[in-house]
């Protein structure tokens, strides 16, 4: 009976994800979910994040399922040259990247406050893609 109980339950939700503003197709985006505040927005730290490759060809809407219900943050890379890494030039960043809620850049990362949204069941983030150069 407790078998029954556990595999009704609700699925995981999913975070429909749109991104925007991408300057080609080349390559891909690597994405990044996580709630862990100290691993945003580089998720190589959090072994309960979320991470995922989508061609740049097919980005324009693209499914991130969420483990659980909580409080997330999503880092979004274009990855041109498919190198699974964000290549910078004097500390700038030489390929896109976004951010859930579209925080305001200025100078680093936004912090994983700015950036964090509650997911409490399906759901959707836009998240608009910024590069330096």
């Amino acid at each position: 009976m407790l078998l029954l109980t556990a595999a009704a339950s609700a699925p995981p939700p999913t975070v429909e994800v749109s991104v925007t503003g991408l300057r080609n197709a080349k390559g891909q985006l690597l994405v990044c979910l996580t709630t862990n505040p100290k691993a945003f927005p580089d998720c190589s730290k959090d072994k309960g994040s979320v991470r995922l490759a989508v061609k740049a060809a097919d980005a324009g809407d693209f499914f991130v399922h969420a483990p659980a219900t909580g409080t997330y943050a999503i880092a979004v890379v274009h990855d041109e040259n498919s190198n699974n890494k964000m290549d910078t030039a004097i500390f700038l960043p030489k390929e896109g990247f976004g951010f859930s809620r579209n925080p305001t850049i200025t100078v680093g990362p936004p912090s994983f406050k700015s950036a964090s949204f509650v997911v409490a069941g399906d759901m959707r983030q836009s998240i608009r893609m910024k590069y330096m150069l």
